[in-house]
């Protein structure tokens, strides 16, 4: 078995037996593969560990069954997703959310927040250009986009993770939330909100007007600035947002995660050196 086939029959695996109780080495011995070969391979290619890949999956199905299932009590959900108590599963979902259950049921309307990895993909376009991304199980995003085709896409990425990154990952991980939760303040209801990459979202719109798509990047954009909070210290956070519209002839699943990507790719470029050409003029 390749490194390769261990990491997809890794992520396979623990998307089985999520609502479970599940360790590092039972993913392991299910690979056929040592513990280690296992963490050193998914934090290679993952930047995770592979518990806390699997707390991330397990708090983000937790916390769509906690909103889609709006009766059911907390200890429930936990009992559902492999917690003995209450505590256990509020500490857990803490860590991933920084708020506890209850207080998710009350702020949220979105939980994609950690959609499942399917690994890395390169793709070169016809364009010229090339990426290299994150490929997530967008599934849901795609059904939703089938049948809104005409609807706007708002999309945004964050400003410089990488450098927040370099301060810890857990810095990184509080803007990465910190992105969602503009993101779940200014989208309206029959929005979708959905993370498409490392610190790439897609929001996908009900509305065909593109009025509607450049309001809601634009109050997106108003926050820029705003601080989150990190070890005591407050840290600014920018992000960037595009209005863009898919080509109705993306049908395929890939032909459309590509695009999306490649769409932002190439939309971030085009605004950068605006902004270049901009202060040259300027300076001038």
């Amino acid at each position: 078995m390749n490194k390769l086939e261990i990491l997809s029959n890794a992520l396979e695996y623990i998307e089985q037996n999520l609502a479970g109780t599940i360790k590092t080495e039972d993913v392991a011995n299910n690979c056929f593969c040592s513990k280690s070969t296992l963490e050193n391979l998914f934090r290679c290619i993952n930047h995770i560990s592979v518990h806390d890949y699997i707390t991330k999956r397990r708090m983000t199905c937790a916390g769509r069954m906690l909103l889609e299932t709006p009766d059911k009590r907390v200890l429930d959900v936990a009992i559902e997703y492999g917690f003995s108590s209450n505590e256990a599963f509020t500490r857990a979902f803490s860590q991933v959310w920084n708020c506890t259950p209850s207080e998710f049921r009350r702020s949220y309307r979105y939980t994609e927040l950690f959609p499942r990895y399917l690994g890395y993909e390169s793709a070169n376009y016809k364009d010229g250009t090339s990426a290299r991304y994150k490929n997530v199980d967008a599934g849901r995003l795609y059904d939703l986009f089938k049948e809104r085709k005409n609807c706007y896409f708002v999309c945004s990425d964050i400003v410089k993770l990488t450098e927040i990154n370099k301060i810890s990952h857990k810095a990184g991980d509080l803007a990465i939330l910190e992105a969602f939760k503009r993101f779940n303040s200014e989208a309206s209801e029959k929005d979708f909100v959905f993370r498409i990459g490392g610190d790439e979202f897609a929001i996908l719109t009900d509305s065909e007007d593109g009025a509607y798509a450049l309001e809601l990047s634009e109050r997106i954009k108003a926050h820029n600035g705003e601080t989150y909070e990190y070890d005591g210290e407050k840290m600014p956070l920018l992000l960037f947002t595009c209005v863009m519209k898919l080509n109705k002839e993306s049908d395929k699943y890939k032909d459309f995660f590509e695009e999306l990507h490649r769409t932002l790719k190439k939309e971030r470029i085009t605004i950068y050196n605006s902004h270049k050409d901009s202060e040259k003029h300027t300076s001038d």
